[in-house]
């Protein structure tokens, strides 16, 4: 399997936060404007079982969508425990 492929289907599993550039040009290739927005992307069960089943995981990639469920919220609930952030998204500020 492709490994760029599969970093980008970790990524999309496991969720994060990504910058977004946006920028504006004038007539003559001159930069008006550039914003940059951080955005907060949650993590995507279906991506975290589709790495796993490519990755080779079978114990994992046989789980029903409500077994992932509960062991994100297991995982969740120890990551809380563990560094007190709880898995919420960060704040922009």
């Amino acid at each position: 399997m492709d490994r760029d492929l599969l970093e980008a289907l970790y990524r999309k599993a496991v969720g994060g936060t990504v910058e977004e550039v946006t920028e504006e040009y004038g007539r003559e290739d001159d930069l008006l404007k550039r914003k940059v927005t951080c955005k907060y992307i949650p993590p995507d069960v279906s991506a975290y079982k589709a790495y796993m089943e490519l990755a080779g995981a079978d114990e994992i990639a046989n789980m029903t969508d409500e077994e992932l469920e509960k062991e994100k919220a297991r995982l969740l609930e120890e990551l809380k425990k563990t560094s007190g952030s709880g898995g919420e998204p960060p704040r922009a500020d």
